[in-house]
């Protein structure tokens, strides 16, 4: 029996054998070997709490932080889609983002409705589900900063509340149990005048476009930096990266950008192993150098082909 046999109904879309690679920001990475597109959250919810224990789960956001091997993903992906991005004020400066919401589409309706605070996710590649997981930032700013609650459906279709405290953030890190998926979110600004809002919104794009390859075929920053920002002598990946040669190296058709050297780009017919052998040699040549143990902040998933 294949797989899709053994999944429950649902109201969504189940596909076999999807390919993932036009989902993801590098464009690479091998199928699926099933695809769940569920219609809305009583959906998703329903098809977790029927799924076979033993069938793995992964979520996956837009595909901005992501590195899907060549081998595919095994079990279902989950993907979230319109139903879960709604974006709409609650009062008290307060904003309701949908899991599937666009980090800077959050940021662009928080200035819409004067709640100052957020702008920063606008310089923030990917969706508000991978910002919940990660406690992504920039700019001396993270999602910790900014977060009242989340909520989540776990593998057993149960719909949690969990605020701040309960997520355990640290930087690029978060505590929340692996099997959660996050949905939705709750976020604490201030009152500002929107046009004061948009006008700091346009300094961090103006700052990412002058310093980032943001419009290559790229996943984002390809390390956490060792230190957390603040941190006295703080050390950055892409200094260490620089400082072992690595700017603009390739392997295939994989190169660490000569712009941001903790940039990994596909410069048009990469594999997910070319890419991800690309980051694996830097990160030996900088433990050589600088003795540090670069961690990734891509996530890599799948097999290997």
């Amino acid at each position: 029996m294949s797989l899709i046999d053994r999944l429950p109904e649902v109201r969504g879309v189940l596909k076999a054998g999807e390919t993932l690679a036009p989902f993801t920001w590098f464009r690479v990475g091998g199928p699926a070997e099933v695809l769940f597109l569920p219609k809305d959250e009583a959906d998703l919810s329903h098809f977790l709490a029927e799924t076979p224990e033993d069938v793995p789960v992964f979520v996956m956001g837009v595909g901005s932080n992501l590195l899907v091997r060549d081998g595919g993903i095994p079990g279902v992906v989950i993907r979230l889609g319109p139903a879960f991005g709604k974006i709409a004020p609650e009062g008290d400066n307060r904003l309701r983002v949908g899991a599937a919401a666009l980090d800077k589409m959050a940021a662009k309706q928080a200035a819409r409705a004067g709640v100052s605070g957020l702008e920063f996710f606008v310089g923030v590649p990917g969706s508000i589900g991978g910002a919940l997981r990660m406690n992504a930032g920039c700019y001396g700013h993270e999602t910790k900063d900014v977060l009242v609650e989340a909520v989540a459906i776990d593998r057993l279709g149960r719909r949690i509340v969990a605020p701040l405290e309960e997520l355990g953030y640290s930087y690029r890190h978060s505590e929340a149990p692996d099997d959660w998926i996050f949905v939705e979110a709750l976020f604490q600004g201030q009152a500002g005048a929107p046009e004061e809002i948009e006008a700091r919104m346009a300094e961090i794009t103006a700052q990412r476009e002058s310093t980032q390859p943001i419009r290559e075929k790229t996943g984002g920053s390809t390390f956490a930096n060792p230190d957390p920002p603040g941190t006295e002598n703080q050390r950055r990946s892409w200094q260490l990266i620089d400082a072992a040669g690595g700017r603009g190296r390739r392997v295939g058709g994989a190169q660490m950008s000569e712009q941001h050297c903790n940039f990994m780009i596909n410069t048009g017919d990469a594999t997910a192993a070319d890419i991800e052998n690309l980051g694996e040699g830097i990160r030996a040549d900088v433990k050589a150098r600088s003795g540090v143990d670069l961690r990734w902040e891509i996530r890599r998933v799948g097999k290997k082909a």
